[in-house]
């Protein structure tokens, strides 16, 4: 079953879905902006297009990821995004 998810006044959109490879995940797109999200649970974003220049929990410089890249979110905790161009990604929620 797919489920739509919409944050950020429509600027960030993604579709929720569970396969016997990927597990929990949502691949979406993300508008020009700023964004801060937080996690339940550990997280690992893969940029498909674009870029995100982003601030992890306990880092102090922003580090950019292009497409292909990944970077890991641990759970319960908050992080940064800038966007400055249309970007999609895929979001694979992991086990704590």
């Amino acid at each position: 079953m797919l489920q739509n998810n919409e944050y950020f006044s429509g600027k960030v959109k993604s579709i929720g879905f569970t396969s016997s490879t990927t597990g929990k995940a949502s691949v979406g797109v993300m508008a020009e902006g700023e964004y801060n999200f937080s996690t339940a649970q550990p997280e690992e974003m893969t940029v498909v297009s674009g870029a995100l220049n982003v601030l992890l929990p306990g880092e102090t410089e922003w580090k950019v990821y292009g497409p292909g890249e990944r970077f890991n979110v641990p759970g319960h905790s908050e992080f940064h995004l800038q966007v400055a161009e249309p970007t999609s990604y895929l979001c694979r929620y992991l086990k704590g």
